[in-house]
């Protein structure tokens, strides 16, 4: 029985550790967004600080992972939530990559007059953010409907980059001296839909721990692959 409740306070520990990692990783993605519309420098190393704690935290999270498939040997149920976790884990870290990423593409533009003003990259930015939340949630609640909301709200932040994409052809074409930050741009909204990809693969393992059913690259229950 003490065993038992030690083992469920492990969990508890670990899940705690997840929605941290989220939450910084959701400041992130903020703090990258603001430098580059508010022009703010002092940002960039808020951003940079909080992946250093980001980074620990996957190494904290991958290390209890491994020691409780190692020490306590979970079985079923259990055995898919710290599996999920352990990949969850990676996919935050990743997410804090990108909004590193972004945080430099700022860092750029900012020296720079501004191309046109930011409309839909923060629109995008509050997408992914959302994304991200709700997708920890859903695991952390085991929530399937959550969880596949995510990936039907991920084809709103494809659609913006899309949008993005053809407005800024339509600048490089009339002005060739706009092409380097038109480019930044682009990558900026290439980032935010990694993010979101990110988001989605979260919400797939949800539904993996939830009903043991893979739906990753849209495979049904035939094994075939959905066109």
């Amino acid at each position: 029985m003490v065993v038992h409740r030690h083992f469920d306070e492990e969990l508890s520990t670990l899940k705690q550790k997840l929605i941290t990692m989220a939450g910084l990783a959701e400041s992130m993605i903020h703090k990258a967004i603001e430098s580059l519309t508010k022009r703010d420098e002092s940002l960039f190393k808020e951003v940079y600080a909080e992946e250093k704690k980001v980074n620990l935290l996957e190494i904290e999270i991958d290390d209890l992972c491994l020691k409780l498939l190692a020490l306590k040997q979970p079985m079923a149920t259990d055995l898919r939530f710290i599996t999920s976790a352990m990949k969850i884990n990676s996919e935050l870290e990743r997410i804090g990559d990108m909004a590193v990423n972004i945080a430099e593409c700022a860092s750029v533009l900012i020296k720079r007059p501004p191309l046109k003003p930011y409309i839909d990259i923060p629109r995008m930015a509050d997408l992914a953010q959302r994304l991200v939340r709700d997708s920890l949630d859903s695991f952390i609640r085991q929530d399937v409907d959550l969880a596949r909301s995510v990936l039907t709200r991920d084809d709103e932040i494809d659609e913006l980059k899309a949008q993005i994409l053809r407005e800024l052809v339509t600048f490089m074409i009339s002005d060739t001296s706009t092409i380097p930050r038109a480019l930044q741009i682009v990558l900026v909204s290439r980032h935010l839909e990694r993010i979101g990809d990110h988001a989605t693969n979260i919400a797939e393992d949800v539904i993996y721990l939830v009903q043991g059913k893979d739906i990753r690259h849209h495979i049904e229950e035939t094994g075939e692959r959905r066109k």
